[in-house]
């Protein structure tokens, strides 16, 4: 099959590599830089799936800058791109992907459409009526920054909207469903259909939504903890022995971060705009507390240890250990607190190459200087290399893992 993939960030590229192994797949991005990185087989995102993929595997795989003829070529598309929060409107911000459909429809009128970025409850039944093409599905992805061609060899689940009365976009959903399977090392993948593509939107934003849920609640019970001299691990292993809640995704951290969570359960929150509810709304207002929460504890260890400096340095942006991304990273909240209230902040983070200065914030790439001029270091992750200056570090990881 040809397939066509527009967007190249995590989940664009993992799709890429994976289909590309059985499949014709030409990936499409608007960044010549990482055009020219995928087809020198070198990975432009830090995931080691993805970079051995590429180095290592026959893979039937080419990026291009030219959309237009791989538009025409292609059997299937998949659409992965971008669908930032706009906290101006309330909600995603589409654009991205209607600016695809449209010029995706404007030389192939019958071409498969899946949707594989992150979209609002309903989203994909207005743009069916807005370009009168039915042929659209949504497929939600569950897939990890640093993680995602790994979480798509091994799927926890598989799952396809489609209108269920639309015969294009039934059998659509099953070859799509059937290449995912096909390819997975995994092979007893649960695969559910939705009969709507508002059923499968609100899979993804609902999951997304319940693990924000369980960081913001290891995470008060930390401040808890903190706050009254408490042993955090140990309550947390307590609660987590009984089975029905588990010992997995109970790490505390500075909150909730990264590509997905932070704006799906503001759009959740947003689609519920006219539903009783009190539990979302405190999901997304948790996150803002512990930042607080975290920044306050910072500034009282400050005025504590005051030796004539006033520097916090701030290891790494990146949200999660093995990742290079710190959009949206909670790290990224408490330092502007912090500046806010006149911290001077010094940051090390090593995919800063050649750059002085990070958003008004100073950067140090010697990671020795990094450690001996700050006063207090703040972690949302630890390593060994802070293990020498522990004294100095400040962090609410208690098990070294995300």
């Amino acid at each position: 099959m040809k397939i066509g993939i527009v967007g190249t960030g995590y989940v664009g590229l993992s799709l890429a590599c994976l289909l590309s192994k059985d499949n014709q797949v030409k990936a499409i991005d608007i960044v010549k830089e990482k055009v020219d990185m995928i087809n020198n087989h070198k990975s432009p995102i830090a995931d080691k799936e993805v970079e051995r993929y590429l180095a290592e595997e026959s893979l039937d795989l080419e990026a291009t800058l030219n959309a237009e003829p791989v538009y025409k070529w292609a059997d299937l598309i998949i659409i992965a791109t971008p669908t930032n929060y706009d906290a101006n409107k309330g909600y995603f911000d589409t654009s991205s992907i209607e600016s695809v459909i449209e010029n995706i429809l404007k030389v192939n009128q019958s071409v498969s459409i899946v949707i594989k970025s992150t979209i609002p409850v309903g989203y994909t039944e207005s743009i069916i009526k807005k370009y009168n093409y039915k042929n659209i599905i949504f497929s939600p992805e569950f897939c990890k920054e640093g993680t995602a061609l790994y979480d798509n060899l091994y799927p926890s689940r598989i799952i396809v909207g489609r209108d269920i009365n639309c015969k294009e976009a039934v059998k659509s959903s099953n070859v799509f469903a059937e290449l995912l399977k096909n390819v997975a090392i995994e092979k007893n993948v649960p695969v559910l259909f939705t009969d709507t593509t508002k059923s499968a939107e609100s899979i993804k934003l609902f999951a997304n939504t319940y693990l924000a849920l369980r960081v913001a609640y290891f995470n008060e019970i930390d401040s808890y903890a903190e706050e009254n001299g408490l042993n955090t691990k140990e309550i947390v292993e307590g609660i987590c022995l009984d089975p029905r809640i588990g010992m997995y995704y109970n790490n505390p951290s500075f909150g909730y971060g990264g590509y997905c969570l932070p704006k799906d359960t503001k759009q959740l929150l947003a689609n519920y705009k006219d539903i009783p509810q009190k539990l979302i709304t405190a999901i997304v207002e948790s996150n803002a507390v512990r930042k607080e929460f975290i920044a306050d504890r910072i500034m009282k260890i400050l005025n504590e240890n005051q030796n004539g400096k006033n520097i916090v340095g701030v290891y790494r942006l990146t949200m999660k250990s093995g990742s290079d991304n710190f959009r949206s990273s909670s790290i990224r909240d408490v330092i502007k607190i912090l500046k806010d209230n006149g911290v001077e902040i010094l940051i090390y983070e090593p995919t800063l190459k050649n750059q002085e200065y990070f958003d008004d914030y100073k950067l140090c790439d010697d990671l020795d200087k990094f450690k001996e001029n700050s006063n207090v270091i703040i972690a949302n992750r630890v390593t060994e290399e802070l293990k020498d200056v522990k004294e100095k570090v400040y962090t609410r990881d208690l098990y070294g893992r995300d």
